[in-house]
């Protein structure tokens, strides 16, 4: 089973190295443990529960960790807009598409309500090249 762990360890490991993100390195170190484990024990379930058990408590363990290592989500120039209030200026159906301004640009728009033309609008989320809005109430 040493030879199982060992090729396990080494999957994991490329995964790790080929992704940006920590994905495994918690299950390769687990892996080194269950490998350390079938030294001194061919039972198959005590060294899938040591894998399965630190590997889980590793991860667990050290999100907070993690989340304050990972780079923190850049907004894009897009991404600005969400929030902002825009102006109708072709009328939005429940069904179709009508067309906002907002920040001197004009986009396609949707909302789950009828918005007539000259209505405020706050933008809730972009979908590809559409706007998410919903009417401003007053």
């Amino acid at each position: 089973m040493f030879y199982f762990w060992l090729s396990i360890v080494v999957i994991l490991s490329i995964i790790e190295v080929t992704t940006i993100n920590l994905t495994s390195i918690w299950f390769v170190v687990s892996g080194i443990l269950s490998m350390i484990t079938s030294l001194f024990t061919e039972n198959l379930m005590i060294q899938l529960t040591v894998f399965v058990l630190v590997g889980l408590v590793l991860m667990l363990s050290t999100r907070k960790i993690v989340k304050k290592i990972s780079p923190p989500k850049v907004k894009t120039n897009i991404d600005r807009i969400i929030g902002m209030n825009g102006i109708v200026t072709e009328k939005i159906t429940k069904n179709h598409c009508g067309e906002v301004k907002v920040d001197g640009k004009k986009w396609s728009a949707l909302a789950d309500e009828n918005i007539n033309k000259d209505e405020t609008v706050k933008i809730l989320e972009i979908n590809s090249t559409k706007l998410k809005v919903e009417k401003i109430k007053e």
